[in-house]
């Protein structure tokens, strides 16, 4: 089974595919304070009402964080900032950051997440302890969204396996069934659907029914992947794109998600029960870039906002 799609930008548009069409409906983005800044008119690139989740990186300013929030939402979109516990002081700052978010931007949801530091800054080293301040419950989110890990990760369970991921996302579906909050897991990014499909079917089959929001990487040069899925821990698929880097007739060629959608668009499709939401983008080769990918295969759903009038 193929793994990976890199071909020519210039290449012959491929026939239209109905089930990718319907499984990209309501896909997320993901965005910095930094490439938001590039993008002039996210109008333009996005269908209204998307969901673009803000990436808080370690020594972004706050301000920053909520002035792109504002502006997102300004323009007519559904902003999730992230919140990551381990560069959050303590719980008198995540007070004052949900305050701001609401009141300058509107902002009734997060994604609450343990974050990229080895050492916390201060009172907080998991989502799950963000979560049982209660702050976001008593702000009024509607929707709060948490990690998940299709190919583990080394963070929680430092010695292999996911017994420590697996007890975590108990208690987060534990959670989930205490909170008014809207609740899914928005995963990271990974090449091979097989071990995707598995890892969703287990978490059904062990009553783990969180929707999943499912992470992919958007169109990139294959060197860019490389880069991005060693720093974010990406599992045993890293070692497919490290197989490619060796053939040389592909290494300049673009990468583009074509083939790993289409064949969870396709499981989808057979199986409606699967829990897989929806698509949640992480546009490592440029947020242009994979909006005009999504655009070219995502049929009217995926117009952004200016062409729908």
């Amino acid at each position: 089974m193929a793994i990976l799609n890199f071909g020519r930008r210039n290449a012959a548009a491929a026939p239209t595919d109905a089930r990718l069409e319907t499984f990209l409906n309501g896909y997320s983005i993901e965005v910095m304070p930094r490439t938001a800044s590039k993008v002039e008119d996210f109008k333009a690139l996005l269908p209204r009402g998307t969901r673009v989740y803000i990436a808080h990186i370690d020594g972004t300013p706050i301000e920053e964080m909520v002035e792109t929030a504002a502006r997102l939402t300004d323009d007519g979109f559904d902003v999730m900032p992230h919140f990551p516990a381990r560069i959050i002081p303590d719980a008198a700052t995540l007070q004052d950051w949900i305050a701001r978010y609401q009141g300058e931007a509107g902002i009734k949801q997060g994604l609450i997440l343990a974050g990229g530091v080895a050492e916390p800054k201060g009172d907080f080293h998991s989502s799950m302890q963000l979560l049982e301040t209660g702050l976001f419950d008593q702000a009024g989110f509607t929707h709060l969204h948490v990690a998940g890990h299709p190919e583990g990760n080394k963070d929680i369970d430092p010695n292999g396996g996911d017994a420590e991921v697996m007890e975590a996302l108990r208690w987060k579906q534990a959670f989930a069934d205490r909170t008014d909050a809207q609740m899914a897991l928005a995963t990271q990014f990974a090449f091979d659907v097989q071990p995707i499909i598995a890892w969703a079917n287990r978490l059904q089959s062990e009553g783990l029914t969180l929707p999943i929001h499912v992470g992919v990487a958007g169109p990139a040069k294959l060197q860019t992947l490389i880069k991005f899925a060693i720093a974010c821990g990406v599992g045993p698929s890293l070692k497919v794109l490290q197989k490619r880097a060796m053939d040389v007739s592909k290494l300049l060629l673009p990468y583009e998600p074509t083939e790993v959608l289409s064949q969870l668009a396709a499981h989808k499709a057979a199986h409606p029960d699967f829990n897989i939401e929806s698509v949640h983008f992480f546009p490592l080769g440029g947020i242009k870039t994979c909006a005009e990918w999504a655009i070219a295969n995502g049929g009217a759903a995926a117009r952004p906002a200016a062409a729908q009038g």
